[in-house]
């Protein structure tokens, strides 16, 4: 059917061009108001962070400054590192003076501290704590030579510097993310002679303090640098930012340290929330549009009513439903042309049914006379052998085959069930091979494989039994023959095999067994290819592989199906 634009809706199409106009005026206004606003509130709280962090960085810096200052200027704590004598003497002076002073701002101090003192007085006892080079896990004191702090790395650059009393990084603080506050201490009596040295060592994320308020996560970068030289000592974050993306940078110096923290934010992440912000402004427009437009189309069809009703009945013809009706009230030419509609609906739908009726009888009697054609041989053959047998007085033999012809006669009438469960055509498969066996005792092997789950699978009775006979009656040579059956699901298909390694066929005899003209020895072959075509369709049925002096496969594909039903449907299709 050719599509066309009813002319009510023509009407309303400038009505909606101006609503959708409107919309995004007003939305890219509010979009551009609100991104402005969201990112400098997400710049504030940066900002606000970076300040907290200076503040408890400034802080606690002053704390172990103060430490510092204490142990410079403590007259008696002097005395006590530069006494010198017997070392009964210099231990109760150790233990009453220089280690009180140590141990004191340790216990007061909230994080885990360093603190070393290194004196020119080698008449002192040295006190090792945890090593240097591991992370601070607690908070320890030293005393330890002078030597030890000359033999440090870094050592030569703050000699060298002139400076004193400073912020620096030496050993392995580097490597661990510390930062050391150093200093001399100088002998009360002229403040000029160097007595010893104090360190004092602290973990750089203790003094920035908690890092939750910076999304590190988002592409956040953030760096503890010198100020003088730009070097950084500490950084965080920065995994998720893209190489080469525009960042803004925020500097914060920390005051009296030579230190700055700066702040790397990507321009992504100030316009995140602006993002959210957008959808939901796109979300708003589009949802005032959609009102806008569903009022619209109320209008539409309204003033169109009967028109609208006449394309959805011809729209549900040309799906194939042929059941609806119009129904007008009236004499206008809307009515006329619903009389005319309802009758070319009624004269097509008699019609398709009558084909497809037809049709149906024509396959279900196709299907009939397939499963009615089967080839009788066998039977023929098995009443010969029984009667041979009687003759020669093999009584148990004729038992056993009788028994055998029953039980497959009985499987394969399924109680006029044209569905059978896989399980059961296996079993009647094996009847057939018992029967074999009395007439051919152990000139066979089989070996059956079905894979777990499928045996309850409902297929087309007696397709595999053609097969295994047509072995006996061609494939035989020789003393023995082995024949494999397997059944396995692939995909949405069962796929059965029957293999032998007889003696094979040649390539333009197996093409003539499915396709060419009915022959007496390969009509079973045939008549079940094409009732597994008749039944599920041409993308199913059967596929004969053979290697000519090397043996016979014969494929069967099948769909899956569970259906509980199937078995229901008896010879006559109901």
């Amino acid at each position: 059917m050719k599509r066309y634009m009813p002319f009510t809706y023509k009407m309303m199409l400038p009505y909606l061009i101006l609503v959708l106009l409107t919309d995004i005026v007003i939305g890219y206004i509010s979009y551009s108001m609100l991104i402005e606003s969201r990112t400098e509130m997400a710049e504030t709280n940066i900002r606000t962070a970076m300040e907290q962090s200076r503040n408890n960085m400034t802080y606690k810096m002053s704390e172990m400054q103060r430490i510092s200052d204490t142990l410079f200027s403590s007259v008696p704590f002097q005395r006590a590192i530069q006494t010198r004598g017997e070392p009964i003497e210099i231990y109760w002076t150790m233990l009453d003076e220089i280690v009180p002073q140590l141990q004191s701002p340790l216990q007061l101090y909230g994080n885990s501290l360093r603190l070393m003192l290194f004196t020119l007085n080698n008449d002192l006892n040295e006190v090792e704590g945890d090593p240097v080079s591991a992370p601070i896990q607690k908070s320890d004191y030293y005393i330890l030579p002078a030597q030890r702090l000359a033999e440090s790395e870094g050592y030569r650059e703050f000699r060298e510097s002139g400076k004193d009393n400073t912020w620096v990084q030496l050993d392995s603080d580097e490597r661990l993310e510390n930062i050391s506050h150093l200093r001399k201490l100088v002998s009360y009596s002229d403040y000029m002679t160097v007595i010893g040295y104090v360190r004092i060592t602290t973990r750089l994320d203790d003094l920035l303090g908690d890092f939750n308020a910076f999304p590190l996560g988002e592409g956040i970068v953030l760096r503890l640098q010198e100020t003088a030289t730009g070097r950084t000592v500490f950084q965080r974050g920065g995994t998720a930012a893209n190489p080469g993306e525009r960042s803004l940078t925020l500097i914060e110096p920390i005051p009296r340290t030579g230190y700055s923290i700066e702040t790397l934010v990507p321009y992504s992440y100030l316009k995140k929330d602006a993002g959210k912000l957008r959808n939901s402004i796109m979300l708003v427009c589009a949802a005032s549009f959609a009102v806008m437009a569903f009022i619209g189309v109320i209008v539409a069809r309204l003033s169109g009513r009967k028109m609208n009703r006449i394309v959805k009945m011809l729209r549900s013809f040309q799906e194939g439903s042929f059941q609806k009706r119009i129904r007008f009230s009236g004499s206008d030419e809307f009515v006329q042309i619903a009389d005319a509609f309802n009758v070319m609906a009624e004269n097509i739908q008699e019609l398709i049914n009558r084909v497809y009726v037809q049709g149906l009888h024509k396959k279900q009697a196709e299907l009939e006379a397939l499963q009615a054609q089967i080839n009788p041989h066998f039977l023929y053959n098995t009443l010969s052998t029984i009667s041979s047998l009687a003759n020669l007085g093999e009584t148990r033999k004729v038992t056993e085959m009788v028994k055998g012809v029953a039980k497959f006669y009985r499987l394969t009438l399924n109680s006029g069930k044209v569905f059978i469960p896989l399980g059961k055509e296996v079993e009647q498969v094996e009847t057939y091979l018992d029967i074999q066996r009395v007439k051919y005792a152990d000139a066979f092997a089989v070996y059956i494989d079905i894979e777990p789950g499928i045996e309850d699978v409902q297929v087309t009775k007696l397709i595999l039994q053609p097969f295994v006979e047509n072995i006996f009656k061609h494939a035989w040579y020789g003393e023995r023959i082995a024949i494999r059956i397997t059944g396995r699901r692939v995909g949405e298909s069962i796929e059965l095999k029957v293999i032998d390694n007889g003696v094979g066929m040649r390539p333009e005899t197996v093409r003539g067994l499915l396709v060419g003209p009915s022959q007496s020895d390969s009509y079973g072959l045939k008549n079940v290819n094409e009732r597994i075509k008749l039944r599920y369709g041409d993308e199913f049925g059967v596929t004969i592989k053979s290697v000519f002096g090397g043996g016979t496969t014969v494929q069967l594909l099948l769909p899956f199906e569970h259906r509980e039903d199937a078995g229901t449907e008896d010879e006559s299709g109901g």
